[in-house]
């Protein structure tokens, strides 16, 4: 223990510590949440490295999808009809488990339904052919007939320029990130987890029963169990795991009149995505553009990329609408390679992880951090 804390600090703070949990996104405080929900007198210790959560959690664009038409045939040309389905069934559960826990008042949950569109020279034929085999294999997760169908009719309604078809998914709906992040912190802590920010875990080590981890403070102190789930910067405290960061970049407009668009849009298998805030609209995606440049943990911005999101949002979205672009960020999440699995396992004697949410953390984060509760929790 570093010899600058007062007794009261060691002695309230960092001592008897049952389990520390590195990250404090979705998946760290759904690991405290069902960790306290299972034990309630655990003593619990979240450890986050920025002001707010890093990584994605607070910074993506509140879709709670379950994947788009193309998006989920272009994953069954790298995976297996069951892992494909089998992810979708958790991406599924995990939505109905956010909705649950936290209520849909609390996170602004807009049942609104999503779409998919597909523009000049797409192939929309190839996905057009799979929509009825892609109902059947959702209706036993979904418990509905049509979860896909096409709604061509809408394209004039919404205003779209460029677009020739359009797909419907009734089940899916938007949420309000901060929304959510507060909610599930402020549940959190009321059960009495500590939540320490601005605190980056230096290095980390098995020590017989416990785990010795030091702090960017100069702080060192002991765990029971440790959880890293930090997701897109996995890497940096497990190398040796296959978890590659991966940078959304998104421009969100001021508001405008009259906006015609309600819900969710995605296009180019899900390599862009679209939605109303209120009477804004956010944009964001073309990581396609620079796989390599965007496969990083630096959080920015680039003229390739938002060049060419303000290009489909004047001629495709908002086509002879005047708007203005107020704010810009960006995100990192937690990729696998041509995986979109995630992992939730031992990795070392009293250490465990709880990483790589594949892009979809709103969707399985609280079924990942549950997971993970339930197997730290064996071990107590």
């Amino acid at each position: 223990m570093a010899h600058h804390l007062s007794f009261w600090e060691t002695d309230t703070y960092f001592s008897n510590i049952d389990v520390a949990i590195i990250g404090s996104g979705i998946v760290g405080l759904n690991t405290a949440l069902y960790l306290k929900l299972k034990q309630p007198t655990l003593k619990i210790m979240i450890l986050e490295r920025g002001f707010l959560p890093c990584g994605a959690s607070t910074k993506n664009a509140g879709f709670a999808c379950f994947g788009s038409p193309t998006e989920l045939l272009d994953d069954l040309n790298t995976s297996s009809e069951d892992k494909v389905f089998s992810l979708v069934e958790k991406r599924w559960l995990g939505l109905q488990r956010l909705r649950k826990n936290l209520g849909d008042n609390n996170i602004d949950f807009k049942p609104w339904g999503g779409y998919e569109l597909f523009m000049d020279g797409d192939d929309f034929s190839a996905c057009a052919d799979q929509l009825s085999w892609l109902n059947e294999k959702l209706k036993p997760i979904i418990k509905h007939t049509q979860v896909y169908q096409v709604t061509d009719d809408k394209i004039g309604e919404f205003g779209f320029n460029h677009v020739k078809h359009l797909v419907f998914n009734f089940a899916e709906g938007q949420i309000h990130t901060g929304m959510m992040m507060a909610a599930l912190t402020k549940r959190v802590l009321e059960l009495g987890v500590t939540i320490l920010n601005s605190t980056k875990i230096t290095s980390f080590a098995n020590d017989g029963d416990q785990v010795n981890i030091t702090t960017n403070h100069d702080v060192s102190f002991k765990a029971k169990k440790l959880v890293i789930a930090v997701n897109g910067f996995a890497r940096d405290l497990l190398p040796e795991y296959p978890v590659y960061p991966a940078r959304a970049q998104v421009l969100l407009t001021a508001p405008l009149n009259n906006l015609r668009l309600q819900g969710t849009y995605h296009f180019d298998k899900g390599y862009y995505y679209f939605r109303n805030i209120g009477d804004r609209v956010l944009f964001g995606g073309g990581r396609n553009l620079d796989f390599q440049g965007e496969q990083t943990t630096e959080f920015g911005l680039t003229n390739l990329v938002q060049d060419k999101l303000e290009y489909y949002l004047q001629n495709v979205i908002l086509p002879g609408v005047e708007y203005k672009i107020e704010t810009r960020w960006s995100g990192i999440m937690g990729l696998g390679n041509n995986d979109k699995t995630f992992i939730v396992k031992k990795v070392r004697e009293n250490i465990f992880c709880a990483v790589r949410m594949g892009g979809m953390g709103v969707a399985v984060g609280h079924l990942v951090g549950e997971e993970a509760a339930d197997l730290v929790a064996e071990e107590l």
